[in-house]
């Protein structure tokens, strides 16, 4: 757990970065930092690990002083995530990656060997191993500089923006993966960003800090969305905060309905009505209209997201619904087969009964 308490960061110039800060970070959690260029969430992050001195207060990292403890130390001991990955330019991948459990005496043999390990990870092939940064895409990088971060396996992660600079798919990717990787490790996780689709979800909690290094609201996504503190983060937020919040809305209580379907290399049903291909073990591979004859690949009409039925939302319900040349969305079961169709009509209804049970309650 980290504990910020009353914590400022004034500089020389007189500038406040960050005002009386009081957050706890929860352990095992990804807490998020957001908000406005120039409003001390990456000063608050740099504070953490003494990259930045605190000018008041105090910040404790599971119940002591980051203060009391020796600056180099305390690094060691804090994985360390950066825009552009901050790889060394001449040392190979694995040895990247082995940068830090070398300081901390490991022999060379185990700190290659645990590079190896998280390579496979965060999805590097090993082949890559001996390959410089330059070598790789900016997306590669940064999976390189969360292996180098995870290497001594450290408790806490700091990640200042690391996915800023990747093209908009390569980021969604690497946010993907870093759920899936923190669904296994568990770490405590304090991210940066300026980018409120992403804070909402990565984060267990959101921080949106203000202009001033003020703490404008500290709550979990779904409560932020619905319920913003004020005027400021209503707007950061943004006007579509409403389609944001059916992201943590439980669409359990959705009704399926009935969907037709027909195997690739079986008759098409004919028609004018839209109709989903199926492969054998009945996972979605796209739609038809107007065939006749057997059913091939190159009939098929991308068919949108698919709305997993399993641990679905409203949002991703009515995504697959609106994304559907049909307009008929697809569900699909815990192994990707087809368990029936939602309506963009029925999602809006699901809703409508949430907001007023939140108003009966």
């Amino acid at each position: 757990m980290i504990e910020f308490r009353g914590v400022t960061k004034r500089f020389p110039d007189g500038t406040v970065a960050v005002d009386d800060l009081d957050l706890t970070v929860d352990a095992g959690k990804i807490t998020v930092f957001v908000g406005p260029s120039g409003c001390g969430k990456t000063t608050s992050l740099r504070m953490i690990n003494r990259m930045i001195d605190i000018s008041e207060g105090t910040i404790e990292l599971d119940g002591r002083d980051v203060n009391a403890v020796d600056a180099a130390e305390l690094r060691r001991g804090i994985g360390y995530v950066i825009q552009q990955a901050g790889l060394f330019p001449h040392r190979t991948i694995l040895d990247n990656i082995a940068t830090v459990p070398l300081l901390l005496g490991w022999n060379k043999g185990r700190a290659r060997k645990r590079a190896a390990e998280l390579m496979e990870i965060v999805g590097l092939v090993p082949e890559m191993a001996k390959r410089y940064p330059a070598q790789l895409s900016g997306g590669q990088q940064q999976r390189v500089g969360v292996a180098r971060a995870l290497a001594a396996d450290p408790p806490v992660l700091l990640m200042d923006e690391p996915f800023s600079a990747v093209d908009p798919v390569v980021r969604e990717s690497l946010q993907d993966e870093l759920l899936r990787l923190q669904g296994d490790l568990g770490k405590t996780i304090v991210f940066v960003t300026h980018d409120i689709d992403e804070a909402v979800k990565l984060g267990d909690k959101v921080a949106v800090f203000r202009t001033g290094g003020l703490l404008a609201q500290y709550d979990e996504p779904g409560v932020l969305l619905a319920r913003p503190a004020d005027d400021f983060v209503d707007d950061f937020v943004g006007r579509d905060r409403g389609y944001r919040g059916l992201g943590f809305l439980s669409s359990a209580k959705l009704p399926l309905g009935e969907l037709p379907t027909v195997a690739l290399g079986e008759p098409a049903p004919g028609g004018e009505g839209w109709t989903l291909v199926v492969d054998g073990s009945r996972h979605p591979q796209g739609w038809i209209r107007g065939v006749t004859g057997p059913v091939g690949a190159d009939h098929l009409v991308p068919g949108g997201s698919l709305y997993d039925v399993t641990s679905g939302s409203l949002r991703s319900a009515l995504d697959a619904a609106l994304s559907s040349p049909s307009g008929q969305g697809v569900a699909v079961d815990g192994d990707g087969a087809v368990a029936g169709s939602i309506s963009a009509d029925d999602v809006l209804r699901a809703l409508e009964g949430v907001r007023k049970g939140e108003a009966a309650a």
